[in-house]
């Protein structure tokens, strides 16, 4: 495919449902489908940094091969360390020393990366820029950031600020791509697509577990409200021929924390299959852009 131009590439987040997201980003990486521009919240944040270092088969392997590594999820994390996911093997261990990650490739790539993050004390969005970043242990504390669930993961302190997920704020970061000037965009969700978010129920949890940060108990009200009208707004903008949307047409029984490695295949090779299946139609989709 030749060079993209002024298309974007909007990453969800999804706990082990990104295995499909991971699915398409091999299938775009053998292909030569680069993007100048890719954003991404929580796990969808985290499976670009491989897509953006250019290695194929990185996330296959990391959000399969380890998922029943009890370092990787287990409530012996949450016991000892106060998250599910280990944090420390994941953006520690896995790519300094198990399954490196080419940073070189990352930092000297040409695409512009932009990580989200939520704001514990505001509820907003902080959004990172790979062009910002001057060292390597940064990125992968945003990366941390981005990904550190609320019930399930820890308050993420970084430069002074507290952060969580950044899927809380702002799940499918499609509004800010086209403030950052791209107004056609690839859209990577992890829900099929009669989901809809519902309600929070849990706030007296709520409030026990985030006292202070009325930020987080806003957002967490509001959640719903938010992505459901991201829904309807990406609706739209299909229907206007300004997005792409690919999005799983079985969840294959995959959760957040899905450790069955059969099921989590199976939702990869969707991911792989169904961008396969929709090349001619994405080409030419980005041909008349």
């Amino acid at each position: 495919m030749s060079e993209i131009k002024n298309i974007g590439l909007v990453c969800e987040g999804g706990g082990q449902r990104i295995v499909h997201t991971a699915g398409i980003l091999d299938f775009f990486l053998e292909n030569n489908v680069h993007f100048p521009y890719v954003i991404g919240v929580s796990a969808g944040a985290s499976n670009s940094l491989s897509y953006i270092s250019r290695q194929i088969g990185r996330n296959r392997i990391v959000d399969i091969q380890f998922a029943k590594d009890r370092r990787y999820s287990s409530f012996r994390n949450f016991l000892r360390d106060g998250s599910v996911f280990g944090m420390k093997f994941l953006f520690d261990e896995i790519p300094n020393h198990l399954v490196p990650f080419d940073y070189e490739t990352y930092f000297n790539s040409s695409t512009e990366h932009v990580i989200g993050a939520t704001i514990c004390e505001t509820g907003k969005t902080e959004y990172f820029y790979k062009k910002n970043l001057t060292k390597k242990k940064n990125l992968m504390d945003i990366a941390i950031a981005s990904c550190s669930l609320p019930f399930m993961g820890r308050i993420k302190e970084f430069n002074g600020k507290n952060y969580l997920d950044g899927g809380i704020s702002d799940p499918i970061p499609i509004r800010k791509a086209i403030e950052d000037g791209y107004e056609k965009n690839v859209v990577l969700l992890t829900q099929n697509d009669n989901y809809r978010k519902e309600s929070f129920k849990n706030f007296n949890l709520l409030k026990k577990l985030f006292k202070g940060y009325e930020g987080i108990e806003e957002i967490m009200n509001n959640r719903h409200i938010v992505y459901n009208d991201t829904l309807d707004f990406l609706k739209k903008l299909e229907e206007d021929g300004k997005v792409f949307i690919f999005r799983p047409d079985d969840l294959q029984q995959v959760g957040r924390t899905t450790k069955d490695s059969k099921k989590l295949k199976k939702l990869f090779n969707q991911g792989y299959s169904l961008a396969n299946e929709r090349m001619n139609e994405l080409t030419e989709w980005i041909s008349s852009s």
